[in-house]
């Protein structure tokens, strides 16, 4: 079986055995750039300093909130349950013993 190369998403990249051996050293030498750490030549982990970390949160939460607020103003709410019975009807195959739930025939859990 041949496994696929990953992509190391970092500029700089250490084995394992060079972090355990040294680590105060391999972060002196990232400052703020982030490290690949490898473990048989593919990425394990990485190290980032406190201030990209920080900084990729804020980034994340930022694009959240984008996100939820896109929804917001996109107009009004779909039902779960209108969704799911026209994605049902949708791709049901014909002759499929699938039906979409209806209100009558759907149970309810208490």
């Amino acid at each position: 079986m041949k496994l696929a190369m990953e992509q190391v998403l970092a500029t700089r990249s250490v084995s394992i055995t060079e972090l355990k051996r040294s680590p105060s050293a391999v972060l002196e030498q990232a400052g703020a750039e982030p490290v690949a750490v490898l473990n048989h030549n593919r990425p394990a982990a990485y190290l980032l300093s406190p201030e990209v970390y920080e900084s990729m949160l804020e980034r994340l939460n930022a694009d959240l909130r984008a996100a939820i607020q896109e929804g917001i103003d996109s107009g009004p709410a779909i039902s779960a349950e209108d969704v799911f019975a026209e994605l049902i009807a949708r791709y049901e195959e014909p002759g499929s013993a699938v039906k979409p739930a209806t209100k009558t025939s759907r149970k309810r859990s208490t």
